[in-house]
């Protein structure tokens, strides 16, 4: 029996196009920025990788900047637009549902002497315009709120959340880690300051992504060294993986209306399949703002982790909570944000699908899950009654 992966919304798999791309860039090897014919063609490859990236988020090539990971992008744009702008204030303003490369760094900044504010979102995880406007002050002098919540799939109102910022002189950064290459990302629609990104979420590689930081936007560099990246982000460029991101960030841009329309017709399937079989099931998430691959379940009277261990057991792989804090085996800080108590975000289980699921393996997953519950549930029960 072949194994079933439904945990796109944590990693996924490098597409054969972006691996042929990668293994042609292993052919010959340079520094981008060394001045010799080598180096040179490496430059060539860099550049071209970044036309690519910047027109998948409608961007200028210039105005992104090649990093390391979602969390470097993420910890560059707060950290770095913050002290960058100072003049205006020390006031930071976050939503409560951030990824941890946010909140835990708005904790730090907190300690270093930053005015932050946490903002609390409504019962489907959407943070209100109105709410923003309440929060910010005269010192306020940037906004940082997700594109697309990866755990729940809410897709928030960036467009007038940033609009409310700027009517105040702020700045606003977005982390669209977990919606580019699923959902329509335009910088210029959306109106931000700077937008996070990773290669790893678009079937692309692992070990690179970018931000994207509008021209004439000043920040401060996280990184000194070298100055690569126009001096904003010192460090060799990763060019294999920055090569790999470029074209996985073409084929999502050619592909994005066609996998939208079939993922999210999956995951519809995938979701009415579970409400007609498991009884005792609450959907998590805005359903008419949402990312088209995100399913994400509380199931009453299991607890998380032994939902994907049996799953993974019958060859399902899925997720648990957040996809960067499963470790922590503890309801996550988004479902408490939207108001869940422990015991209600103790059976929280992410089905995410991808460009390779198929049909069969929603199949698959309807048949397998329910068994799974009733067994857990049947163990809780025996339990309980000793």
């Amino acid at each position: 029996m072949s194994r079933i992966y439904l945990d796109y919304a944590s990693s996924t798999p490098v597409l054969a196009e972006v691996k042929q791309a990668i293994a042609a860039a292993m052919e010959e090897f340079g520094n981008p920025s060394s001045i010799h014919g080598a180096g040179q063609r490496a430059r060539v490859a860099l550049e071209q990788a970044r036309e690519q990236v910047a027109a998948l988020i409608g961007a200028r090539p210039e105005e992104i900047y090649f990093t390391s990971c979602g969390t470097e992008s993420n910890n560059w744009a707060v950290r770095g637009l913050l002290t960058g702008n100072k003049r205006k204030g020390n006031h930071l303003i976050v939503s409560a549902i951030e990824h941890p490369s946010v909140l835990l760094l708005a904790k730090r900044l907190e300690r270093e002497g930053a005015d932050v504010t946490i903002l609390p979102v409504l019962g489907e995880g959407l943070a209100e315009p109105q709410m923003l406007k309440s929060a910010i002050k005269p010192t306020t002098a940037l906004v940082s709120i997700m594109h697309a919540n990866g755990e729940i799939g809410t897709v928030e109102p960036i467009a007038e959340l940033a609009r409310v910022a700027h009517e105040a002189g702020a700045l606003f950064h977005t982390d669209a880690v977990a919606s580019v290459g699923h959902a329509p990302v335009d910088v210029k629609a959306l109106g931000v300051e700077a937008l996070s990104l990773a290669a790893n979420q678009f079937y692309g590689p692992a070990g690179a992504a970018a931000l994207f930081v509008r021209e004439g936007v000043r920040i401060l560099p996280l990184l000194d060294g070298g100055g690569q990246e126009l001096g904003a982000r010192s460090g060799t460029e990763n060019l294999l993986g920055v090569i790999g991101m470029g074209a996985a960030a073409e084929l999502a841009g050619a592909q994005l209306s066609d996998r939208m329309a079939r993922l999210s017709r999956l995951r519809d399937r995938l979701k009415e399949g579970v409400m007609e079989r498991i009884e005792h099931l609450r959907l998590n998430g805005s359903w008419t703002s949402r990312l088209p691959h995100n399913l994400h379940v509380c199931v009453e009277g299991v607890s998380s982790e032994s939902l994907v261990l049996g799953l993974d057991h019958e060859g399902i792989a899925a997720g648990i909570g957040s996809a960067c804090n499963s470790k922590a085996m503890r309801p996550s800080h988004v479902l408490k944000a939207l108001g869940l108590s422990d015991e209600q975000a103790q059976g929280a289980l992410l089905l995410a699908v991808g460009v390779p699921t198929t049909d069969e393996d929603i199949s698959r997953c309807l048949e397998v899950l329910p068994h799974v519950v009733s067994r857990l549930r049947n163990v809780t029960a025996l339990t309980v009654a000793r």
